[in-house]
C-alpha cells in the first residue's frame, strides 16, 4: 500500500453570520449555567433546623413541670410556644420561618430551663443572617418581660443541627406527628390515612394475619383490648407491625410478653386493656413513634373532636381494606349513651362512649385495640380512648364504647414505669 503524506484541502472561511451565531450560542449556555448556579447556590431556599433553650425565671418549683404530660408542662409551654411564634411572625424574617416548638422542660432551683426546636428557610447565602436574625429576635423577646413570665435574655444558645437530628428530637416525644391536612376524606364512614399520619398505629397479628389494633407507648410497650387475647394468650402467636399497609409488614417485631388487665373476664366488657411488651426496642423514624398517655386527671368533655383508626371493615360485615383508615368521631356523654334507647346502662365510668347518635361514623370488626386519639392546643396526641366494643358499626344510637385510658393509667404505669 502507499504510504504518501495525504493532501491537505484548505477550507473556504465561515460565514460572519455563522461566527456571529455560534458565539451568540454559547453566550446564551454560558448565561443560563451560571443563572442556575446562582439560583441554587444564593435563591433557592434551603430548610435549616435549631436548636436551643432559655431560662424562665421565678417558677416555683414543681416536678411537674419536667414531665412532658403534666398540666405545668403544656400550660407553660403553650406560653413560650405563643411568644416565639408571635415574635417571629412579627419580624423581618416571618416569611422564613416555619415552626418553632417547646421540645422540653428541666425545672431547677425556682427556674426552669426551656429547650427548643426551630425550622426555618433560606437562601443558602442568607444562612448565617438567618441564624442572626433568629438569635436577635429570640434575645429581644427575652428581654420583654410583658405578661406573667420573666425569662433570662442572658441564658440564650442557639445552634444549628442537621435534619437527622432535628428528625430525631421530634421523633423521641410522644404525640408529635408531621404537618396533616386537617381535613377528614371520608373504619365505617372513615377515610384513607397518609403515610406517618398516625405513627403510633399498630397492627396486631395473630399467625401472620391482622387480628387487632395497638399503640405505641414507648419503644418496646403498646396497649391494645384484653378481648384481642381471648383464644390465645401465648405470645409466640403474635407479631407487630406498623405502616399504613396492613398487608406488607413493616417493622415487624415480635411480642414477649402479655399483661392482661388481671379484672377481665373473657366474654365481659368491663377492664378490656392489655398491654404488650415487645423482644426488641421500636427504632422511632418519621413514620412510627409513640403517642402520649394522659394524666389521670386529665378530661375529655363531651363533645370534644377525637380521631379513631384502624384497619377494621368498611361496614359491619363488610370488607377490610388495605390501607389504615382514619375517622373524626365526637366524645359522647356517658348518660346519653346509657339511655335507654342507647346502651341502657352498660357503659361504665371506666368506659368512654365516642363517634355520634345519629350513626355513619364509627370503629368496626377488626379495629378492636385500636388508638381513639386527641389533640391538645399544641397538637401533640394523647390516647384517649381503647376500641373495645359496640353494637354493629355507626347504627343509630350505638356509637363506639371505649376503654377509658385515664381511668387505667395507674396501671399501664405499673406494667410499664411509663
Amino acid at each position: 500500500m502507499y504510504r504518501h503524506v495525504p493532501v491537505t484541502v484548505s477550507r473556504p472561511p465561515l460565514p460572519l453570520w455563522v461566527i456571529v451565531l455560534i458565539v451568540f450560542g454559547v453566550v446564551a449556555i454560558l448565561g443560563t449555567t451560571i443563572g442556575l448556579l446562582v439560583h441554587f447556590l444564593a435563591v433557592e431556599n434551603k430548610t435549616y433546623y435549631y436548636q436551643g433553650s432559655f431560662k424562665v425565671l421565678n417558677i416555683p418549683d414543681n416536678r411537674n413541670y419536667g414531665k412532658e404530660t403534666s398540666s405545668e408542662n403544656n400550660y407553660l409551654s403553650k406560653i413560650l410556644e405563643t411568644k416565639m411564634s408571635d415574635a417571629f411572625q412579627s419580624s423581618s424574617i416571618y416569611r422564613q420561618y416555619i415552626n418553632s416548638q417547646v421540645i422540653t422542660l428541666v425545672p431547677a432551683d425556682n427556674s426552669v430551663t426551656a429547650y427548643i426546636w426551630l425550622v426555618f428557610k433560606a437562601p443558602k447565602s442568607a444562612k448565617e443572617n438567618t441564624r442572626r436574625g433568629i438569635e436577635s429576635i429570640l434575645r429581644q423577646m427575652l428581654k420583654n418581660h410583658s405578661g406573667s413570665l420573666t425569662t433570662d435574655p442572658d441564658s440564650l444558645t442557639l445552634e444549628e443541627i442537621s435534619k437527622v437530628k432535628a428528625e430525631k428530637i421530634i421523633n423521641n416525644r410522644c404525640g408529635r406527628r408531621p404537618r396533616m391536612s386537617a381535613t377528614y376524606d371520608r373504619i365505617k364512614g372513615g377515610s384513607t390515612a397518609q403515610e406517618g399520619e398516625w405513627p403510633w398505629q399498630a397492627s396486631l397479628k395473630k399467625n401472620g394475619k391482622h387480628y387487632c389494633g395497638a399503640s405505641l407507648i414507648s419503644d418496646r410497650y403498646l396497649v391494645t383490648a384484653a378481648h384481642c387475647f381471648k383464644n390465645s394468650r401465648d405470645p409466640r402467636n403474635y407479631t407487630v407491625t406498623f405502616g399504613t399497609k396492613v398487608n406488607l409488614p413493616y417493622m415487624q417485631h415480635y411480642v414477649q410478653q402479655i399483661f392482661i388487665h388481671e379484672n377481665y373476664i373473657k366474654g365481659e366488657l368491663h377492664d378490656d386493656i392489655a398491654v404488650i411488651l415487645l423482644t426488641e426496642k421500636v427504632l422511632y423514624k418519621n413514620d412510627v413513634h409513640s403517642v402520649c398517655l394522659p394524666e389521670t386527671t386529665q378530661i375529655f368533655p363531651p363533645g370534644e373532636g377525637v380521631v379513631v383508626t384502624g384497619w377494621g371493615a368498611l361496614s359491619h360485615d363488610g370488607a377490610y381494606p388495605v390501607l389504615l383508615q382514619k375517622a373524626p368521631v365526637k366524645i359522647i356523654d356517658t348518660n346519653t349513651c346509657n339511655a335507654r334507647e342507647a346502651y341502657n346502662g352498660m357503659v361504665q365510668d371506666t368506659m368512654l362512649c365516642a363517634g355520634y347518635i345519629e350513626g355513619n361514623i364509627d370503629a368496626c370488626q377488626g379495629d378492636s385495640g385500636g388508638p381513639l386519639v386527641h389533640p391538645n392546643s399544641r397538637n401533640i396526641w394523647y390516647l384517649v380512648g381503647i376500641v373495645s366494643w359496640g353494637t354493629e358499626c355507626g347504627t343509630i344510637n350505638k356509637p363506639g364504647v371505649y376503654t377509658r385510658v385515664t381511668a387505667y393509667r395507674n396501671w399501664i404505669a405499673s406494667k410499664t414505669g411509663i
